[in-house]
């Protein structure tokens, strides 16, 4: 079923205009009686067509209920900026796996080096790309791709989260199978770029609580390692 998104809407009278109205009427072709999802804020609302227009589409309400493929857990992603094209991996799939919001971030190893404005001129395709892979999934937010992030404030924004995670490879860390992740609401994710991280940036974030944990023997490639981590944390917390 075709899914779309809006910040607001009137259940007495739901109206999709603008490029979702012409996605509607030209590229899906849909007609009178067909069945989509408006989803907002975590609702789902089952809709029929009732009337297309060349810039509005008018819908009927047939039921609505909370997502389904919501998370129970509000993961945020602390990405080390890798190469633009390896991001993109990254911000599509951590997505359809139920990531919360998307903060990039300067590292001390980091081989791209955007500055903010540059970076800022990359967000709308960013955003785009989150949304695409938010209405293929079938979640009930849109995350958000924050704007490019120093370490410190990476850190400062992880001091308001339940639980923070650093991955590491080195020595001091933990196998995530022993994470102990009850009671916690909110969660950062801390990933290293191409060059991981220096040793005291682990410190850093230690310093503020962070676990040090390892995903095996293995050396995972930075958009790799997000996936598998993202992947245990559904798994862990009965989201998967």
């Amino acid at each position: 079923m075709p899914r779309f998104f809006t910040e607001q809407i009137n259940e007495n009278n739901i109206i999709l205009t603008g490029d979702d109205a012409r996605h509607i009427g030209r590229s899906l072709r849909m007609k009178t009686g067909e069945s989509l999802t408006v989803c907002c804020d975590r609702i789902d609302y089952i809709c029929t067509v009732r009337r297309i227009t060349e810039d509005s589409v008018f819908l009927d309400l047939i039921e609505k209920f909370p997502c389904k493929a919501e998370p129970s857990i509000n993961v945020t992603l602390f990405q080390a900026v890798p190469k633009l094209d390896k991001l993109e991996f990254i911000i599509q799939k951590s997505v359809e796996l139920g990531v919360s919001r998307i903060v990039p971030v300067i590292t001390r190893r980091c081989v791209s080096r955007p500055t903010e404005k540059d970076f800022s001129k990359k967000l709308p395709r960013l955003n785009k790309i989150s949304a695409e892979a938010a209405k293929q999934s079938g979640r009930g937010i849109i995350p958000e791709i924050t704007g490019i992030v120093s370490y410190s404030k990476a850190l400062e924004i992880m001091k308001t989260l339940d639980k923070n995670i650093i991955l590491y490879e080195g020595e001091g860390g933990m196998p995530f199978s022993q994470v102990n992740l009850s009671g916690a609401k909110s969660v950062g994710l801390l990933v290293g770029s191409e060059g991981g991280f220096d040793f005291s940036e682990v410190q850093q974030a230690v310093s503020i609580d962070a676990q040090r944990v390892w995903l095996g023997k293995r050396i995972l490639r930075c958009e790799t390692a997000p996936i598998s981590a993202m992947s245990i944390l559904m798994f862990s917390t009965n989201n998967m």
